[in-house]
């Protein structure tokens, strides 16, 4: 029995994956966490590998352009139906987010899953 790919819970468009890896050029190693609405709205925040702390109270969503995207556990029960997928518009976020200096910010697109595709999730992992 041929076994299906796991349908990934977040994606990133092919420009938000060249604006990572002029961050990556620059900033070494990255990371994302999705704001829950602070600062900045609810927006992925990108960071240097570590420089954000993650806990107990995080999850790993999955890999974007070879970086880790972490949610709180709590936002993600709000989202847990939807796929998302990274973009990046031009303009000035309110965030300490990487790209911010560029005049770029990144942002969340999203989906719901269908019924097939919420059957064959890749699955969240803790963070502690």
């Amino acid at each position: 029995m041929k076994r299906m790919n796991r349908v990934p819970r977040v994606l990133v468009t092919d420009g938000a994956k060249k604006v990572i890896d002029q961050l990556r050029k620059e900033h070494g190693e990255l990371m994302f966490h999705q704001s829950g609405g602070c600062c900045d709205g609810s927006s992925p925040m990108c960071f240097r590998q570590g420089q954000f702390r993650v806990g107990a109270s995080d999850v790993l969503l999955g890999q974007i352009h070879g970086c880790p995207f972490y949610m709180s556990r709590t936002q993600f029960e709000y989202w847990k139906h939807t796929q998302l997928t990274v973009d990046i518009i031009r303009g000035r976020g309110a965030s300490f987010s990487l790209e911010i200096p560029l005049g770029l910010r990144f942002l969340i697109r999203s989906r719901p899953f269908t019924k097939a595709e919420s059957e064959n999730l890749e699955p969240v992992e803790a963070t502690s």
